[in-house]
This record gives C-alpha cells, sequence and structure tokens, in this order.
C-alpha cells in the first residue's frame, strides 16, 4: 500500500453558531445521517479553508512560493531552497506534498459524502456548492503538484487506495486538463455571493480559472502560448473583473492588517482562528517576524531572512508596497508595536510604536537584512488580543482581484512583444497607480512580470510565475534564476526614525547555479522508498 496516499486528514472544522471555523463532533463527516441540513453541509467543507492547508502555509509556501522564486535571501533559514539546492529531504519538499494530498484527500472525502448521504431535506444549491467547494480545492491542490513535481498521480476516490497497488503517475498534460475541468465545474456551480463570510463564490472559481488557463497556455509549447487558452484566460478574469463586484483596496499596506480579512479585493483566501486547534492557526508571522519584541511571544525567529538583493533592485523608492512588503530601518508602523528598554528605568521594557532598528556592524550603522513585513500583524494589542505564540488568524490570500487585473493583461497581450492595448493597460495601470507608480503607454511581459513580482511578493506566487514561464520558454526561465544576486547587502538610512530615504548597496553578491536538472522540485525521499510507482513512467489520465 502506498504511503503517500493515505496521510490525509479525517478531521472538521466547522459550525452555525458563530462562524464556519467553529468544531462540530468529529466524527460526523463520516456520519451518513450527518448531512441533514445546509449548516452540516457547510460544516463539512470548512476543512479545505485551513487545517489542510496548515503545513504548506507554515513554511512551505514562501520557502518554495518565494525562496526559489528569488524574492529571500538568508544565512541560515531556507536555505535549499533560496540557493535552488532544494533536495528530497529538504523539510518542505515532504510537508508542502503531504499538505497538498491531504487537501485532495479531504476533497474526495467531501464529494463523496455530499453525493452519498446529502438528505434531501437540504437545498440542491447548497449541496451542489459543497461539492464545488472541493473540487476546487482538489484541482487547486493539484495545479501546485503539477508545477512543483511534473507528472503525479490524480487521486479521485480514497477506497480505490486500500486495494489497488497500480496507481501510478499521470502526464502533466492531462494532470493540467483535470486541473482545468474541476475549477470549471466549480465556476459553474459556486453561488455569486458567499454562503457564508470568506467562502468561495464563482468569482473566485473563474479568477482561479484565469490563473489555470494562463499557465496552461504554455504547457507543450515552445516559444509561444496557445492562443485559446490565452483567450479563456482573458474571458474570465474579464467576468471577474465587470460582474464580482470587487475592488481594489485603497491603500496597499491595509490589505495585510488583520481587521481588513475577507476585504473587496480579497476573491479567495483561506481563513484561520487564532485560538483553534493546531493547524487551524496562520503560524507564519512566528518565521518571519525579525524578533520576539513584535510578537509580545517567544517567537519570532526572522532575523535571519529578508528580501533578496535582487528583489530590492526591482523597487522605485515611490513604490508604496515596499513598505507593505519589507522592512527598512528606521521605518515606522503606526499599527504595530515593539519592546524596548526603558531609557529611564535600567533593566525595565517599555512599549512603543514599532521603529525598525538598525544594526551596529563594528563602528558602522546598518541593517543587513530587509525583513518581512507583509503577514506580520504584531502583538495582541494590536490585534485585538488575536495573537498568541505562533498564532494569528490574518487570512492567506490566495487570489486578489490585483492579480486577476495583471493576468487579464497578460492574457491580452498574449504571444506579441509588447501592447499598448487600452483594457490591458487600464487594468496593468490600476496595480501601478496604486503602488505610487506612474502609467505606462505600452508594456511588454517583462513589465507585467515585474509588476507580479512586486505586487505579490512574499504571498507564494513567483516560484509559479518562474514555471509558468519555463513550460514554454525555459531558457528565459533559466536566465531569470541564474542572473538573481542573493548575495548580503547594507541598507543605511537617512534617520534612525521615520526614515524617508535609503541607500541599499551590494556587498557580497551570490549567484547559484539553475540548469534542467534542478529546476523541478524532487519527490520526497520518504514517498520514492514506499511508493515505488513514482518511478514508473506517467500515463495519461482517463477522464
Amino acid at each position: 500500500m502506498n504511503r503517500i496516499y493515505l496521510v490525509f486528514i479525517i478531521i472538521i472544522l466547522a459550525g452555525c453558531s458563530k462562524d464556519f471555523l467553529n468544531r462540530p463532533p468529529q466524527d460526523a463527516i463520516v456520519d451518513a445521517n450527518f448531512y441533514q441540513s445546509s449548516d452540516q453541509v457547510l460544516a463539512g467543507t470548512a476543512p479545505l479553508y485551513n487545517i489542510v492547508w496548515f503545513a504548506w502555509n507554515d513554511k512551505s509556501s514562501h520557502g518554495i512560493g518565494d525562496g526559489r522564486g528569488g524574492l529571500l535571501m538568508s544565512g541560515s533559514y531556507e536555505i535549499d531552497n533560496i540557493r535552488m539546492q532544494t533536495t528530497d529531504i529538504t523539510p518542505e519538499v515532504a510537508s508542502s506534498w503531504n499538505s497538498f494530498f491531504n487537501v485532495v484527500a479531504q476533497s474526495n472525502m467531501i464529494i463523496n459524502n455530499l453525493t452519498k448521504y446529502t438528505a434531501s431535506s437540504v437545498p440542491e444549491n447548497v449541496k451542489q456548492a459543497g461539492i464545488a467547494e472541493g473540487r476546487f480545492m482538489r484541482g487547486l491542490a493539484y495545479a501546485y503538484l503539477v508545477q512543483n513535481w511534473g507528472p503525479v498521480p490524480v487521486i479521485t476516490n480514497n477506497n480505490v487506495l486500500l486495494t489497488d497497488t497500480s496507481i501510478t503517475r499521470n502526464t502533466v498534460e492531462t494532470v493540467w486538463e483535470f486541473v482545468i475541468r474541476e475549477i470549471r465545474f466549480a465556476a459553474q456551480n459556486l453561488p455569486a455571493t458567499p454562503l457564508q463570510k470568506g467562502r468561495l463564490t464563482k468569482w473566485a472559481a473563474e479568477g482561479v480559472l484565469a490563473r489555470m488557463f494562463l499557465t496552461r497556455a504554455g504547457v507543450g509549447a515552445s516559444g509561444s502560448r496557445n492562443q485559446s487558452d490565452l483567450d479563456s484566460a482573458a474571458w474570465y478574469a474579464n467576468d471577474v473583473i465587470q460582474n464580482s463586484g470587487a475592488s481594489l483596496m485603497t491603500n496597499y499596506e491595509d490589505l495585510f492588517l488583520m481587521k481588513n480579512n475577507n476585504n473587496p479585493e480579497s476573491l479567495f483566501a483561506l481563513q484561520w482562528k487564532y485560538d483553534g486547534d493546531w493547524g487551524t492557526q496562520n503560524s507564519v508571522q512566528a518565521f518571519l517576524a525579525y524578533s520576539s519584541d513584535i510578537t509580545g511571544f517567544g517567537d519570532g525567529w526572522g532575523g535571519d531572512i529578508g528580501a533578496s538583493y535582487d528583489m530590492l533592485k526591482q523597487y522605485d523608492p515611490a513604490d508604496k508596497r515596499r513598505k507593505a512588503t519589507f522592512m527598512f530601518p528606521g521605518d515606522h508602523y503606526s499599527y504595530i508595536h515593539q519592546s524596548v528598554d526603558d531609557p529611564n528605568n535600567p533593566g525595565k521594557k517599555i512599549i512603543q510604536e514599532l521603529q525598525v532598528p538598525w544594526n551596529y556592524v563594528g563602528t558602522e550603522r546598518y541593517n543587513v537584512r530587509a525583513w518581512v513585513k507583509k503577514y506580520v500583524v504584531g502583538r495582541p494589542e494590536d490585534n485585538d488580543g488575536k495573537v498568541t505564540q505562533q498564532h494569528t488568524e490574518i487570512n492567506t490570500y490566495m487570489l486578489r482581484l490585483a492579480e486577476v487585473y495583471l493576468i487579464y493583461a497578460e492574457a491580452l497581450l498574449g504571444n506579441n512583444p509588447s501592447t499598448g492595448d487600452g483594457q490591458a493597460l487600464k487594468y496593468y495601470n490600476a496595480v501601478r497607480t496604486r503602488a505610487g507608480l506612474a502609467a505606462k503607454t505600452v508594456i511588454t511581459w517583462d513589465d507585467i512580470y515585474n509588476e507580479r513580482r512586486l505586487e505579490l511578493a512574499m504571498e507564494g506566487q513567483q516560484w509559479y510565475d518562474i514555471v509558468r514561464l519555463h513550460y514554454y520558454d525555459p531558457a528565459k526561465a533559466l536566465t531569470i534564476l541564474k542572473n538573481q544576486d542573493k548575495g548580503t547587502y547594507r541598507i543605511v538610512a537617512n534617520a534612525a526614525t521615520n526614515a524617508t530615504s535609503w541607500t541599499v548597496t551590494s556587498d557580497v553578491p551570490a549567484y547559484y547555479p539553475v540548469s534542467e536538472s534542478n529546476f523541478m522540485i524532487p519527490y520526497p525521499a520518504s514517498e520514492l522508498t514506499a511508493a515505488p510507482n513514482l518511478r514508473k513512467p506517467p500515463v495519461p489520465y482517463k477522464f
């Protein structure tokens, strides 16, 4: 029996009294008499919004999504991924693999149970929405799997795994077809307005479907992408833009305040609880915050991680997104507080608004990290008490309207070297102007790629942008990765507090070799041992 396919979580997190993340009895999900009401159907799908994604969100989302994408540097954290030296025993390889298959297995169980056991008293639209949630999540998990590992086994029935030892990998092309079919079903069966706040809608599915078509357009292509898939990406993105009612937040920095969970720009986000069982919380602040001084607890282990020098070179001084994404010395954050030594009472601490500190290196004063700010929300007193050690409940964005704007622009650009198309420029420039940057009159693929990098930094997207390019232009993808400077640098501010300008200079450049041999993520070592079928040649999935 293959271990890989049996690592799913049979647990349920939901309810109807307060919000859909409270817990009903754990054994109810396998009870044929459970799905007797709309509330019970909603309870059945609630785990799909947090716990099954936890192991991916915990470290892999930024370790692989941002580290392998070239946004990060560190001397001690995520270095395998940052240096493109990911191996079959790199922790994030197994944790993300297991998480994605947990999503698949939980989705399979939900789809099967709702299909078989839903009572006739449950409205058909609620039943179909629940099945659509399962198929959406299953499709999204497979999108991550195929982009990271290439051929993977498509599993739609957990029970088959108890007796079938012949299951093997499926081809990249057919896995992508499976992904498209799953998310298209979701778009057709999810409601236009969420059944509960934070739930999926048809607009979330259409937005993700636009992303999937944009990526699949390059699968099997060489130099140029499939026009039909580009057209589909544009169509779905435009439908979301025109009809979803979603809108950009005015201030980019406000997107990453916990009080703004499920805001008008958020189309799909993982939903976390700071006070739930382990795995239902967002834990990333613990690993990204530079110090316990700003978390209020013993976590805050991110002092050795920060933006790569390659990433810092991309920021225009006027770009408002930098401060919302990475902390520079002298930055002031009025909504985050820090614990500092009381100058009037030695040995005592006081709490004050965060002024990002400088480091002293010899007689010089400068920082060697642009510490991570995004998803760092601060102390309990900054968040109505909803922070404990390794626990916050800030949503994890999986799709924002700003990304849909950029998908639409890229789909309209298509295989052309540049475009001045009015609609492409309108939405591309909407993202730029919010960031405080000047609008452009002509854009290229590189313009859109760079804009995505700035807009979505530390949201786990950058690696998948590289994979999307690699499908149809592997030489360019490898060149981008090879030319990323992830070495050390110095940041000097013009003031210790409320700084307004900074000088960033390279110290010791570092470039890491990248080739086809280390581009894809290796299968986890433990799975290759336990599931020998992963070594067999992939076969097309039979629909």
